[in-house]
């Protein structure tokens, strides 16, 4: 994964996106214990041109013309299923400007901090991703108050209670 993180890396210096942070089940691993994940999630803002529309071409392209090549939704880089996700709201733009850089091996990456991934998570509300913030508030002191302000700028404070209700009652 340390080479698709330095193909990542140059794509942000080359300007073919602006911003990345690692999402996902492989960003709550810099937190956690490991889940099991198919791809790495890297969230994206996108230099915009003057297009109204996000498109993702600038990507595929440069990455193609690298020589990798692309399974569906993925891209294969270095041998690992990489899904570009472009900022779909604003809570996805928050958490790529507010990631961290985190070394991983001898690369530096950038994460998305625990807050915005498990803000993400409770917005998307997919089985699985609730199944994850349980076992994040298992396995470490989560910051409550700095998640829920966030929670609070972004509308989802009756999710959480609910999810805590449904699926954490503690």
């Amino acid at each position: 994964m340390e080479k698709s993180i330095q193909v990542i890396n140059q794509m942000q210096a080359d300007k073919v996106i602006e911003k990345y942070a690692i999402g996902g089940a492989i960003g709550v691993i810099f937190y956690i214990e490991p889940v099991l994940t198919y791809d790495l999630d890297i969230f994206v803002l996108l230099p915009r041109a003057g297009q109204p529309l996000i498109s993702l071409s600038g990507v595929y392209d440069y990455l193609k013309g690298k020589g990798y090549k692309s399974s569906r939704e993925h891209i294969i880089i270095e041998g690992v299923p990489v899904q570009f996700i472009p900022a779909y709201n604003p809570l996805v733009e928050e958490a790529i400007d507010a990631a961290k850089e985190i070394p991983y091996q001898n690369t530096s990456a950038r994460v998305l901090q625990l807050e915005h991934l498990m803000a993400i998570m409770l917005q998307t509300d997919r089985p699985k991703d609730r199944t994850r913030i349980a076992q994040i508030l298992e396995e470490i002191e989560v910051d409550i108050k700095s998640l829920t302000s966030l929670l609070k700028r972004h509308g989802l404070v009756d999710k959480w209670q609910e999810f805590k209700r449904r699926f954490y009652d503690r």
